[in-house]
């Protein structure tokens, strides 16, 4: 009875991790899940990076290519975005709840989150709360996602809040597989990220 008891219990439990496994993810492809979730841990728990690359944009009113310069220090950021962009040089920079974008030769803009403000004085939809997430090759953990995984069990697709991410390349960085070329594919806006150094830290400890 007891053993009857324990089998039961535990199929339960692994029914609950199932579940919780996937109530936001879909995952599909060549990969080992165990390998994924593994590689997942690793990196949500790095909180602070700094990465300089290339990016480009295209969309309806503005298209071009410039240099990417991201600093990442737990829930601060500073992006900055340089080159034929369209409307020269951008510096976004922020915590939740607080937000600031400076443009060349326009001035300083404020907002409570950086999508409003960066739609509001470039005009693109881009979700860059995600981006904290999908620039390490992981899902965002507040929306549905579906993904595909590669041969090395990290993400070689992500569809997620209308958004598709292509992972092109990775690059092992300090022990950390990171993304290195990076496609996404929006409404009206297309951006490639050309990542050319890494500098992954964890400073959550």
């Amino acid at each position: 009875m007891f053993l009857r008891h324990l089998v039961v219990f535990s199929f339960i439990a692994l029914l609950a991790g199932c579940a919780g496994f996937g109530a936001r993810e879909s995952v599909q492809g060549q990969g080992n899940t165990a390998q994924w979730r593994d590689y997942k841990q690793q990196l949500t728990s790095l909180d602070g990076w700094q990465i300089n690359g290339k990016i480009g944009i295209r969309a309806p009113k503005d298209s071009g290519s410039g240099t990417l310069f991201w600093l990442q220090r737990q829930d601060y950021y500073d992006i900055r975005l340089s080159g034929p962009l369209g409307r020269g040089a951008a510096r976004l920079t922020g915590r939740p709840g607080k937000v600031s974008l400076e443009v060349a030769n326009q001035g300083r803009y404020d907002a409570t989150t950086p999508e409003a403000l960066v739609e509001e004085q470039l005009g693109w939809k881009l979700p860059v709360s995600n981006l904290a997430w999908w620039v390490r090759g992981l899902p965002a953990p507040d929306s549905k996602s579906r993904l595909t995984l590669d041969a090395d069990s990290r993400l070689a697709n992500l569809e997620q809040d209308g958004w598709q991410v292509e992972y092109l390349s990775y690059a092992e960085q300090n022990g950390y597989w990171l993304p290195e070329r990076i496609k996404l594919h929006g409404t009206d806006l297309d951006v490639t990220l050309v990542i050319k150094e890494w500098q992954p830290r964890k400073l959550g400890q």
